[in-house]
């Protein structure tokens, strides 16, 4: 309340402050490209948040990935089921611990934004699925939500995730690329109303060769389908998933070398593009320009995962013991040289950083493989072979 001490006082400062002109003039504002408006390769790697909700250990996971990693750019899964648990009640304590983390270290943030609370789920919902909502604007409120929130703190925003399988898009519409597009026009109309400059990223498929339009949609079916209903109209970069298997990412499907000693042998024995890194991408990349595209690739997801010093490995994921620790490092540099050479990924984010610590290095968990960090914290190869990468770009005057 305002009282007479509070007007006094306020009076005695008035007396004191500095006129206009002793106010020594501040330098002008440096102008920074929006990074919509950016086209050159930036990579970037996901980042769980600190569990325990520390404040240090976020600056911990985030000083690493700028200062010793050298990277500018970090993931940031949001799931909108932990956010908004009832219509209009927020949860922010996730978001409140990353994006001030991320200010302090000058990093660009992408946020991956998806899965439906229940109370916003359709009728009759498979809810131990994923799946998007009954009305696709209380998706959108939500990613308005996050912008008001945090203005001008979201450099990119990735619209669902690898909703060309059914447990990530369980709908009693079923698998239709037209609904997808549907919530993602939406959802742009609303964040270059809010904030023209975030880049939005259309979700990244799953590579998958499964195509029955019921359980998945193989991906390069599933992105003519997208092409066809306008994704071109309402997507400033294409998202794209390939964590690489047991092979190389410059091993095109049709092109796979013999290796008897592969004891995963889907590359091998059944080749496909799903299997490959370089048939993925290029494949994604041929589509957008073949349609009259002039978006780059955002591949929001890569990896290489590695059991070797694990004692163990997830079911379903027994490549991970054909892929040595090295093989992993190379594997990632090499990705990424080859997407700066192809010039039609815009940013590429490294899967991942330190789920496995915080997993526990658990033998369970299909994160865990992917982590630049081993067990009892040791860096894998893979951590110090991106700290030299980095350095070398800056020494070539690339930021």
């Amino acid at each position: 309340p305002v009282t007479a001490t509070t007007v006094a006082t306020q009076a005695a400062i008035a007396q004191v402050a500095p006129t206009e002109t002793d106010v020594p003039a501040s330098p002008a504002p440096t102008q920074t490209p929006l990074p919509v408006s950016v086209t050159r390769f930036e990579p970037g790697i996901q980042v769980q948040y600190s569990l325990d909700l520390n404040p240090q250990n976020q600056d911990g996971w985030l000083r690493d990935v700028k200062d010793k990693l050298g990277l500018n750019w970090f993931k940031q899964q949001v799931r909108w089921a932990d956010v908004e648990t009832e219509r209009g009640v927020y949860d922010w304590s996730k978001m409140d611990l990353v994006m001030p983390s991320a200010a302090r270290f000058n990093l660009n943030v992408m946020i991956t934004v998806l899965d439906t609370p229940e109370w916003a789920r359709e009728p009759g919902a498979d809810l131990t699925k994923v799946g998007p909502p009954a009305n696709y604007d209380d998706y959108v409120n939500f990613v308005r939500a996050i912008l008001e929130r945090y203005p001008g703190q979201i450099q990119a925003i990735e619209v669902w995730n690898e909703q060309n399988i059914d447990r990530e898009w369980s709908s009693s519409k079923g698998l239709k690329a037209t609904d997808y597009i549907d919530l993602l026009r939406r959802t742009y109309r609303a964040v270059k109303e809010l904030s023209p400059g975030t880049i939005v990223v259309s979700g990244a498929l799953a590579p998958t060769g499964f195509n029955d339009g019921v359980g998945a949609w193989d991906d390069f079916v599933y992105m003519d389908q997208m092409i066809a209903a306008g994704l071109l109209d309402v997507t400033d970069c294409v998202g794209a998933h390939h964590n690489g298997y047991n092979i190389g990412p410059n091993v095109p499907s049709d092109q796979v070398p013999p290796d008897p000693t592969a004891r995963f042998r889907g590359p091998f024995d059944n080749p496909h593009h799903s299997w490959s890194f370089y048939s993925t991408l290029r494949s994604y990349a041929s589509k957008i320009a073949a349609a009259g595209g002039t978006q780059k690739l955002c591949v929001t997801e890569f990896g290489w995962a590695v059991s070797e010093d694990l004692g163990g490995f997830p079911t379903g994921f027994e490549f991970s013991q054909d892929n040595t620790l090295q093989e992993q490092a190379d594997f990632i540099i090499e990705a990424m040289n080859l997407m700066e050479e192809w010039g039609t990924v815009r940013l590429a984010f490294i899967w991942n950083f330190n789920y496995a610590p915080q997993a526990g290095w658990a033998t369970d968990n299909d994160n865990v493989p992917y982590s630049l960090i081993g067990p009892g914290f040791t860096f894998r190869p893979a951590y110090d072979a991106i700290i030299q990468w980095s350095a070398e770009r800056r020494a070539r005057g690339i930021q």
